[in-house]
C-alpha cells in the first residue's frame, strides 16, 4: 500500500471511539465523534495554497484529503469539532515516506510540515514536531471498515498523552458511481 491508497481507503464516514490517558495524573477520558474523510482534487485552490505556503511545488503533491470531525469527550461532555487538510509529498529516494503538509480549519493557524511513513505492514505513521511538542499517530486497517489509531503526544517536559481510537466505517463520503444500465 502507498500513502495515496491509504487515504483513498480512509475516505468515508466513520464513527470514532477514543480513550485518552493523560500521563500527568489527570483522569483518563473517553470520547466519540463522527469523522468524515474526503479526497480533495489536486487542482483545488486549498491544496495549491497549502503547498505554496509550505514552499512546496504543487506538482509534487500526491493527493489531498480533508478530515472533518465533530464529537464529545467524557467526563463532562466537552464538545470538539474541526477539520484539517492533509497533502503528502513523497521522498524521491523512498516513496513510502515523505513530507506531510497539513492545515487546520482554524483561522490564524499556520500550516504545519510533518512527515509520514508507510510501513511494510501497511500501517501509516504521521509525525509532527516542533520545539515544544512531538506528536506521533499510527493508523492501520484491521478490516476494510475498521480502522485503528494510536497517538502519543510528548511535551518537551515528558510524555503527556497517549490515546487509542477505533473507527468504524458508517458509509462512503460521496455517492458511489453506478454502472450504466445494460441494454
Amino acid at each position: 500500500m502507498n500513502i495515496v491508497e491509504f487515504f483513498e481507503l480512509s475516505s468515508g464516514k466513520w464513527f470514532s471511539q477514543r480513550t485518552s490517558h493523560h500521563l500527568d495524573f489527570k483522569p483518563s477520558e473517553a470520547g466519540k465523534s463522527d469523522l468524515v474523510i474526503e479526497m480533495v482534487d489536486l487542482a483545488d485552490p486549498a491544496v495549491v495554497k497549502l503547498c505554496q505556503q509550505c514552499r512546496i511545488d504543487p506538482a509534487l503533491a500526491l493527493c489531498g484529503a480533508r478530515a472533518k470531525w465533530n464529537g464529545t469527550m467524557e467526563p463532562g461532555g466537552k464538545k470538539y469539532a474541526g477539520s484539517t487538510l492533509l497533502v503528502p509529498v513523497a521522498d524521491p529516494e523512498n516513496p513510502n515516506q515523505g513530507q506531510l503538509l497539513s492545515e487546520s480549519g482554524a483561522a490564524g493557524k499556520t500550516p504545519s510540515l510533518g512527515r509520514y511513513v508507510v510501513g511494510d505492514d501497511d500501517a501509516v505513521t504521521l509525525i509532527t514536531e516542533d520545539k515544544t511538542l512531538y506528536a506521533e499517530e499510527r493508523l492501520w486497517f484491521a478490516s476494510p471498515n475498521l480502522r485503528l489509531r494510536t497517538s502519543v503526544l510528548k511535551r518537551s517536559s515528558g510524555f503527556s498523552l497517549a490515546s487509542f481510537c477505533s473507527e468504524i466505517r458508517m458509509g462512503v463520503s460521496k455517492p458511489a458511481e453506478t454502472a450504466p444500465p445494460k441494454a
